[in-house]
């Protein structure tokens, strides 16, 4: 019960009030009564002086010791009262106390020396005779203005000491019982005042624990009743805030997790304290080893010169990092901002990676310095063979005849390469797309046509174009014109790069859902590291042997681009002096 504060503290009080208040009553009941018995007492004692007075003042004036002994010896057995007569130079004459024996002078007594220059004389203190406290009061006794005597009468305190000390002893016993009965009563209220407050406690920790659907039970009707709709209230307010939060943290967290930007945060010393999911598969770090992992883990100095810098200056900038994992490389566009998480000063460190955006920038700078190069060829010699007939001004048929053949041939592959640009551009913007028509085709009928079409050319090489269709009827849904383009292109680079005397096989088959189709060779075959980059457009294995044999480094990129349109795959194979093969599936359809 009392390991409660609160029920110390109000025991304690409660109990500080009633000893201190009921102290202070019986502490000014028991002066109020001794000095009421004092004042009674000293007025008795002057009452009887005076009359005592009365008694003696002829005696007194006329020395009748004798007199005067038997009038205070008669009035001492009527009264009790000790009386004492004294002569104006404080020589005893008569006392009651002692009357066979003389007193010592009594001029130096307190009382006395009052009595000669007041009404009266008063003193208290231990009588030498008695043995006990007296009081004393002193009456002059005056003749013609003369001071002729003192009577002093004098009464023993004995019995208002013993009430004082009755009274004293009967404040204390009740003062006890008063405590005792205080200590119960005011464990009974602590009990009932911190009773709720102790509940209120037991509730506030549930809730301060986690448990936000807690709500405090307690009705009691007055103050409490406000503070309990009070703390209710402000549970229900941070309930719906740190579900709100957190429902924005889950937000943040998810859109962070799933941007295909890689983000850091990165503390003064360099030190990466947070990260989001791309960050740790791009770089390769492990979340549970965070503020240990360095910003030069991903192999750069001038990230962490950057994040340096923007922490000095407090400005946001952006930086181009390259960053080489062995034979690979990634660009990236690096955003730094400062961020502050209180007292911590961090970086925020936003990774864009434009690697594709590179490549394909290096590609386009590649496709037009190719374009040029391959419109340029053909251009210099028209122009160069046309200034020589000029020069010639066709004096020799023969040789004008040859220079026009060149010029012709030229020509034509400059409109070739045209047409093949002019294709693709076709194809690849949105409108061309959508006004290609689709339907059923029939694989073996177009397979026959590319082969009627390229026979006389592989003849003049001596080469064998062996057709071998599927044993039924396959069909794909494409536009005829384009699904035969894609033979043709392959089958017309396989005559182009095959020696004289080759074999080209073209063939037709169904596996499981699907048509494929392969044209293989036996020609000079493409090299490992040729060979991931000869669909892009105007790359050649062989220029000068490419440009020997007409090719310009479309057709290729035309085809796969034909194959991904019609929802197919391109394959291929290849090795140096043994022969290409190329291989294309496509989902099968029906005829109708």
């Amino acid at each position: 019960m009392f390991h409660s504060k609160i029920t110390r503290r109000l025991v304690t009080s409660f109990l500080l009030v009633v000893l201190v208040s009921l102290s202070l009553l019986g502490i000014i009941l028991l002066n109020y009564f001794r000095d009421y018995t004092m004042q009674q007492e000293k007025n008795a004692l002057i009452l009887n002086a005076q009359i005592i007075e009365t008694s003696l003042e002829d005696s007194l004036y006329s020395r009748d010791v004798a007199g005067l002994h038997t009038t205070l010896q008669e009035i001492h057995e009527e009264t009790s009262l000790r009386v004492t007569v004294i002569d104006a130079d404080g020589t005893v004459l008569a006392d009651t106390a002692d009357p066979e024996q003389s007193m010592s002078n009594h001029l130096d007594r307190e009382e006395v020396q009052q009595a000669m220059t007041e009404s009266y004389g008063l003193a208290i203190r231990q009588s030498d005779t008695l043995h006990e406290n007296l009081m004393y009061v002193a009456v002059p006794v005056y003749r013609n203005g003369q001071l002729i005597g003192i009577i002093r009468t004098s009464s023993s305190l004995a019995s208002m000491e013993q009430s004082y000390h009755t009274g004293l002893r009967v404040i204390l016993s009740a003062l006890f019982f008063a405590l005792l009965a205080a200590l119960i009563i005011a464990i009974w209220l602590a009990h009932r005042q911190v009773q709720p407050i102790r509940c209120l406690s037991l509730d506030a920790m549930e809730i301060a624990s986690g448990n936000l659907h807690k709500r405090l039970q307690w009705h009691s009707g007055d103050e409490f009743d406000t503070l309990v709709q009070t703390i209710n209230q402000l549970t229900r307010n941070l309930s719906a805030k740190i579900q709100e939060s957190q429902a924005e943290a889950e937000k943040m967290t998810l859109i962070l997790n799933n941007t295909d930007n890689a983000i850091m945060l990165i503390d003064e010393r360099g030190l990466i304290v947070g990260t989001n999911r791309q960050a740790e598969e791009t770089f390769h770090l492990q979340g549970n080893a965070l503020h240990r992992h360095s910003i030069h883990v991903i192999g750069s100095a001038e990230l962490s010169e950057a994040a340096q810098e923007v922490c000095r200056q407090g400005k946001a900038q952006t930086i181009t990092l390259t960053i080489h994992d062995g034979s690979a490389a990634q660009t990236f566009q690096v955003f730094l901002a400062p961020f502050y998480d209180g007292p911590d000063e961090l970086v925020l460190a936003v990774f864009h990676d434009i690697s594709l955006l590179q490549e394909i920038n290096q590609r386009q700078a590649e496709f037009v310095s190719n374009a040029a190069h391959e419109l340029a060829t053909p251009l210099t010699s028209i122009s160069g063979f046309a200034e020589t007939l000029l020069d010639d001004d066709f004096k020799d048929p023969e040789a004008s005849r040859h220079f026009i053949g060149i010029i012709y041939r030229e020509a034509q592959r400059m409109n070739s390469l045209m047409k093949g640009l002019l294709e693709l551009a076709r194809l690849d913007s949105t409108h061309g797309k959508t006004k290609i028509k689709r339907r059923p085709v029939e694989v073996n009928t177009i397979l026959h046509q590319t082969v009627e079409q390229l026979q006389a050319k592989a003849k003049s090489k001596e080469q064998t174009l062996i057709e071998e269709p599927a044993p039924i009827p396959l069909y794909v849904l494409a536009a005829p014109e384009l699904f035969g383009q894609i033979l043709y292109n392959l089958t017309e680079n396989a005559i182009k790069y095959t020696q004289e005397g080759g074999t080209i096989h073209l063939k037709s088959r169904q596996a499981a859902n699907q048509l494929e189709l392969t044209v293989a060779d036996n020609g000079i075959g493409i090299g490992p590291a040729d060979l991931p980059r000869i669909f892009d457009r105007f790359y050649r294995v062989d220029k000068a042997r490419a440009r020997k044999s007409g090719g310009n480094g479309i057709g290729l990129s035309l085809v796969k681009f034909l194959v991904e349109l019609f929802d197919g795959t391109i394959e291929v194979t290849s090795q140096l002096e043994k022969g290409t093969t190329f291989t294309l599936t496509f989902p099968l359809t029906t005829k109708s």
